[in-house]
């Protein structure tokens, strides 16, 4: 899959925010509650819609099922300025019901739809760790995840995506 520069440097940044919400100081794992609670502080959130929409993306995570996945590789091949329509996008996937009040408040917004769509494209991404390790890293890791759970793989792909976020803001890989 190929994904713009737009959404490879969004993907990092909205992995790093999804592994900050995770976890508690005491290791606890404490996402749901996180999210329950940023979903509340969406009317503040809003007005970070252009400047770090990975930032206000996380209020969405979870909330979609993609039925279209070629509609949403297209997405992720798009710069900013070049996203398709949102009512484009939302034709290839459905919400959760409990998503309908936040993108209410979202599509208020001179940004919504545009912000929508890039929501969607890193949620899709995020479902996606083949096509994440694809963008941003060789073939040859290919063979190691094949012993790996869904889940491992998941985790890792947000770990190495966490640290790719840390190193673009200045800070040294701890490898």
């Amino acid at each position: 899959m190929h994904i713009s520069p737009f959404f490879r440097n969004l993907r990092s940044a909205y992995y790093a925010e999804i592994d900050d919400l995770t976890f508690d100081s005491d290791g606890q794992h404490v996402l749901a509650q996180r999210l329950k609670q940023r979903r509340k502080e969406i009317d503040f959130l809003v007005h970070m819609l252009e400047l770090s929409p990975e930032m206000v993306a996380v209020v969405l995570h979870k909330g979609f099922q993609f039925k279209d996945a070629g509609a949403m590789e297209n997405v992720l091949r798009r710069e900013a300025d070049a996203l398709p329509q949102w009512s484009t996008v939302a034709a290839s996937l459905t919400m959760e019901t409990w998503t309908e009040p936040l993108v209410k408040v979202v599509l208020k917004q001179p940004l919504g739809e545009w912000f929508l769509t890039v929501a969607a494209g890193l949620e899709y991404l995020f479902h996606q760790p083949q096509g994440l390790k694809s963008a941003s890293s060789g073939d040859d890791d290919e063979a190691d995840n094949e012993d790996e759970s869904e889940e491992e793989i998941e985790e890792r792909t947000r770990q190495e995506a966490g640290a790719d976020w840390m190193a673009e803001q200045g800070f040294d890989r701890k490898e």
